[in-house]
């Protein structure tokens, strides 16, 4: 993790540290909330590691500078295993899977956004 960013001393926290830096337009500070080989699914796209996961938020930020803060659960945690959830704007929603590293920080290794269908 870069020294200019803070680490999610919880799984809980990644959500908020993702707010804080997707508002702040910062795509290196969304990418080193991730290992190095993490997956993202959004959609239609499959990111995989950090390269491809960095081109996504690049995008991403460019098109859209507004990130409401969602809607988070508790994560379910087994060991140093966690699935982090949250509830977005838009009937979206997103299911994290989290391991805890060896300095006791935790970063995403799967991480799945699903924009459901609109409400009839």
């Amino acid at each position: 993790m870069s020294d200019t960013h803070e680490a999610a001393r919880a799984p809980e926290t990644l959500a908020e540290l993702f707010n804080q830096r997707a508002n702040a337009g910062d795509v290196e500070g969304l990418v080193a909330l991730y290992e190095p080989d993490a997956v993202l699914a959004a959609g239609r796209v499959v990111a995989t590691g950090h390269a491809e996961i960095r081109s996504f938020y690049t995008d991403l930020l460019a098109r859209k500078s507004d990130f409401p803060s969602p809607e988070t659960l508790p994560p379910l945690r087994t060991g140093a295993l966690a699935m982090t959830f949250a509830r977005l704007p838009k009937n979206a929603f997103s299911v994290e899977v989290a391991r805890e590293q060896p300095d006791g920080t935790w970063l995403w290794v799967i991480d799945q956004l699903k924009l459901a269908p609109p409400k009839d």
